[in-house]
């Protein structure tokens, strides 16, 4: 079977892999449309399920990637000039750069081919392939070439953000929140190896305009930035990308989703299939979980895989497994769209429901009452408040929730 993997990201990589360990014979082959050795961003977080499963699939690839990664546990809020702390499950992160390196590593040693610098934009320019696998981002080309028969929607978010670095090596995943004189501003830090950490800044769209990020450029975005949360930094530097210029570093994060996930023998995978906002650290996750699924729907097959069949089969499972996920993103998002609503609580207060704020619930429910929920004290108060305004089922659902989950 001639398997072609457009993008070089985890998810065509980690399907390469798996695809020539079930059967060697398959022709696979992975193209790149950036040099050799190129790779935008900083960190990427995972959990130890994730790692479990990597483990269960390729022991090889696992081994090197937990080998390289690092790992904390629990975490810090600052909230203005008050902190708090939570003891959380472990986490690891590991630089986006060196997982890609060590899965194509991998890819090569097994077998792949490995193509850089040249753009595919049409599954016509990958003449013979049984199975093209759109793995190119967000923004995928293939994908885009067939909006139509996928269903493609895109949506963008209420916020501003911007993913950069810093030399600051956080120990724990870290918040911060600042207020400034146009409203507030926060960032979540974490390390990803002994010399760098990701730092994401978020702000809304009208304090972004008032503090003048709309017209100014990156290096002076980046001091900006560092004044607001010096006390966070401790004198380090935030790194930006080099490669673009202007203000491009700013985003507004887009939702994507589609109705089918495959058209013909093109299938997709990863951000080309599906986003979750960065605000619950799945993305590279649910990147190498598609390649399982798909590698796991290619397998399953006797004799030649029938491959409309297999892809309906992962699009089926995959689909299934991302509906709590994609749920959760969302009102994680819309937490963060909404603040200022709960900056009022004290830190450790807001740190609890920071952890929760995956509740579909939580919007509805004032915070101080939602907080005290899980307490003896008030909990039938709380319940009556919520079936006289939001109706039993929604009362029932809060009632019989999970824990907090990860920050």
């Amino acid at each position: 079977m001639k398997i072609d993997c457009v993008g070089g990201g985890p998810a065509s990589l980690y399907l390469a892999i798996l695809a020539k360990l079930r059967e060697p014979a398959h022709e696979v082959t992975v193209h790149e449309r950036h040099a050799a050795g190129t790779s935008y961003g900083w960190g990427v977080t995972y959990w130890p399920d994730l790692l479990a499963d990597l483990y269960d699939h390729d022991p090889d690839s696992a081994r090197i990637i937990e080998e390289r990664s690092v790992c904390w546990r629990g975490g810090f809020a600052y909230v203005g000039d008050r902190t708090t702390a939570h003891e959380g499950d472990p986490g690891h992160a590991i630089g986006r750069h060196l997982l890609r390196t060590i899965l194509a590593g991998r890819a090569r040693d097994l077998g792949v081919r490995l193509e850089f610098g040249r753009e595919i934009s049409c599954v016509a320019e990958l003449p013979g392939a049984d199975l093209v696998v759109a793995g190119d981002g967000a923004h995928s080309r293939l994908r885009t070439a067939h909006a139509a028969e996928f269903g493609t929607r895109v949506t963008t978010g209420a916020n501003r953000f911007i993913w950069l670095g810093t030399t600051r090596v956080f120990t724990a995943f870290t918040f911060a929140f600042v207020e400034t004189d146009h409203g507030w501003i926060w960032c979540y830090a974490y390390g990803f190896s002994g010399e760098h950490s990701t730092c994401v800044v978020e702000c809304s769209e009208a304090t972004w305009t008032a503090l003048g990020f709309d017209r100014i450029g990156n290096e002076e975005t980046l001091r900006l930035l560092e004044k607001y949360f010096a006390g966070l930094l401790d004198g380090h530097a935030l790194l930006g990308r080099k490669d673009i210029e202007s203000h491009a570093q700013w985003q507004t994060f887009p939702t994507v989703t589609n109705t089918a996930w495959s058209h013909g023998n093109l299938a997709l995978i990863g951000d080309a299939a599906h986003t979750t906002h960065y605000s619950i650290g799945a993305g590279t996750t649910l990147a190498l979980r598609d390649a399982m699924g798909l590698a796991r729907a290619l397998g399953s097959a006797a004799g030649p895989p029938d491959v409309p069949a297999v892809l309906a089969s992962y699009e089926r499972e995959r689909k299934q497994a991302l509906l709590p996920v994609q749920s959760a993103a969302r009102h994680s998002a819309q937490w963060y769209e909404n603040l200022p609503r709960y900056l009022a609580l004290e830190p450790h207060q807001m740190f609890a429901l920071l952890g929760q704020r995956h509740s579909p619930l939580l919007p509805y429910v004032p915070p101080q009452l939602y907080f005290h929920l899980d307490q003896a004290v008030g909990r039938m108060q709380a319940l009556r408040w919520l079936k006289q305004r939001l109706g039993p089922r929604l009362a029932r659902t809060l009632q019989s929730r999970r824990g907090a989950e990860r920050p």
